[in-house]
Order: C-alpha cells, then structure tokens, then sequence
C-alpha cells in the first residue's frame, strides 16, 4: 500500500508505526486472523472494525482521532494471486 519502501516492511512495523498509537495504526483488533479469517464475511468484518473507530466505539483498540480508515481485501484465486480485490477507503463525517 505504500506506507513504507518496499521490503522494509518488518522494520517498519518493528519501530512501532503500526502499533495502535503508532504513526499509522494497522490491524488494532488483530486483522483477519485473529477471526479465523471466515471466508464470505471477512471484507465485512473489516467494515464493521472501521466504522467502530470512526465513530469511537472501539473501546481499548480505539484509534484516537479516527477520521480515515481503508480497507483491503481479496478473494478468490487465478493463477497465482487474488481474482478478486477489493479496496474501501472510508471517512468520518
């Protein structure tokens, strides 16, 4: 997604930018495989996690001052990546 050079990633993440308080908080309730990554409602789980800290309900994994949150998903396989992708970018009002 661009947050970081490419192949930086683990230093990245290492430094606590993603951490919750961190420069750009990713995944704060675990991401999709802290849910056992239930295929057909994984993207509305994601959903559903995003809108929660846009509106400050997030409780202890609250992003303090949410006003953007994405979300990017996948499904499906041809050959050998994702046949499907899908990409919600989400504000608060």
């Amino acid at each position: 997604m661009g947050f970081c050079p490419i192949g930086k990633g683990g230093p990245f993440a290492e430094s606590g930018a993603t951490a919750l308080g961190g420069k750009i908080p990713i995944n704060p309730s675990g991401g999709l495989i802290s849910r056992g990554h239930p295929i057909g409602s994984s993207g509305l789980a994601q959903i559903y996690e995003l809108v929660s800290h846009l509106r400050g309900e997030a409780g202890k994994r609250q992003v303090e001052g949410a006003r953007i949150a994405m979300a990017e998903n996948g499904g499906g396989f041809l050959g050998q990546g994702e046949a499907a992708m899908a990409i919600h970018i989400l504000e608060k009002c």
